[in-house]
């Protein structure tokens, strides 16, 4: 198999300038941002989250990096050449481990967020009903008209888990519009500083960019700047998972999908939690402290596996294979014939 180095674009890691590109990175940061905010205004000036456009403008404002990617990565020529490889969109390949990644990344963020609301019950922080889900029922109650026929609780709590695979594959339509600036583009462009520093980086500058939203009192009703630094928090956290996925399969689409399923479980505890009571999610929720020390867990047990490491390239195709071939035939050929004309020389003389 051939190899690429780290910097190698080839490999789907980092640009090929084997350093970090600050001006395009820079310009990057601003253009997300600033665009997220500029999508936001109308809830600002406006009614917050209650106004009715907040269903069309939060959808939109997931595009804004891909925005910025596309922008920065023309403007700036970041990369010049490769740039499906570079973000990781192209190729689907080598076949069995673009596969296993991405079930890795459908189950790995259900699997954890499912431990999180355990480990929350287990220090008491939240209490949970795992057989009658007596918090779910009155949910659901709340919301149906008086007279309405439902289900017995425990079936509709049956559905609302078993599809969490299909929501996590609607949910990636929109998390491939962050992903795309954010593990396609930054993260690639960071890789230079190295794997820890970019993931951890990437995920800061990730979990700021929900600013605009986060200080309406999104996610964890706290419309403060502790609100944000929650936000930072869990970024941080999954943010090094998400990275870790991309990094490891040199592809886009498993963080795609595993964004997708994070977005579709987020509120597996309010479906697990007992009646009467209001989850915290700052702390029990899937971006809260519980769930940054579970994800921090799995990262050491990755660690530990010593799979925290940038994937081989794919295999190049039969025809760019023959390509390289050529090339190398053709340059040694070219390098022997200075020798075999001195030589020729050398016998005139």
């Amino acid at each position: 198999m051939t190899t690429a180095h780290p910097a190698d674009p080839a490999a789907g890691a980092a640009p090929a300038v084997g350093r970090v590109p600050w001006p395009a990175v820079t310009a990057f940061v601003l253009l997300a941002c600033g665009s997220a905010w500029l999508v936001t205004l109308p809830l600002w000036l406006g009614e917050g989250l209650a106004s009715p456009l907040s269903g069309l403008l939060l959808p939109l404002m997931m595009f804004t990096p891909a925005l910025a990617a596309v922008i920065v990565g023309f403007a700036f020529r970041m990369p010049a050449t490769g740039r499906l490889r570079f973000l990781g969109i192209w190729p689907l390949r080598p076949a069995g481990r673009f596969v296993l990644f991405l079930v890795l990344g459908l189950v790995l963020p259900i699997v954890v967020i499912v431990l999180t609301a355990l480990v929350a019950g287990a220090l008491g922080l939240v209490r949970l009903d795992l057989i009658g889900f007596s918090g779910f029922a009155e949910q659901v109650a709340a919301a149906t008209p008086s007279g309405v026929p439902l289900p017995p609780i425990g079936v509709l709590a049956a559905i609302q888990l078993l599809a969490l695979p299909v929501g996590a594959v609607v949910n990636s339509v929109l998390a491939f519009g962050e992903e795309l600036g954010w593990r396609g583009w930054l993260q690639t462009a960071l890789l230079p500083l190295g794997p820890w520093p970019a993931v951890l980086l990437t995920g800061a500058i990730w979990g700021v960019w929900h600013a605009p939203i986060i200080l309406l009192g999104y996610n964890f009703g706290r419309a403060d700047v502790t609100g944000v630094l929650f936000m930072v928090g869990g970024c941080l956290a999954w943010g090094v998972l998400l990275g870790w996925l991309r990094i490891r399969s040199t592809s886009l689409w498993p963080a795609v999908i595993a964004h997708g399923s994070l977005n579709a479980a987020g509120g597996l505890v309010l479906i697990l939690a007992a009646a009467g009571q209001t989850p915290d999610l700052a702390l029990v929720g899937a971006l809260g402290v519980v769930a940054w020390l579970v994800v921090a867990a799995c990262v050491a047990v990755i660690a530990l596996l010593r799979q925290f490491r940038v994937g081989s390239p794919p295999e190049p195709s039969s025809h760019v294979r023959h390509n390289r071939a050529t090339a190398t035939a053709t340059a040694a050929a070219g390098d022997s014939a200075p020798a075999a004309d001195q030589a020729s020389r050398g016998e005139d003389r």
